[in-house]
């Protein structure tokens, strides 16, 4: 995608976010050579798959993600 492509479609996800309201938010996307990953803060999945619907993205596949590991866990507990 170009960088207009790009801006346009962040432009319509964010257009979209508004109008659904506080239970959804984008944080930010990966692109690799042939799949995007959108990882966001959502409710549940049902308003994550309205705002693929009313922003025309695909939205193949969506997993919760149950826990996050950084590189501060190898620290211990606090």
């Amino acid at each position: 995608m170009t960088p207009e492509q790009l801006q346009a479609v962040a432009m319509k996800s964010v257009e979209v976010l508004k109008e659904l309201g506080p239970g959804i938010q984008w944080l930010h996307s990966y692109f690799t050579d042939n799949k995007v990953y959108c990882v966001y803060l959502a409710e549940d999945e049902n308003i994550i798959r309205e705002h693929a619907r009313r922003g025309g993205f695909p939205a193949n596949r969506i997993s919760r993600v149950r826990q996050l590991l950084d590189p501060s866990a190898a620290e211990g507990p606090a």
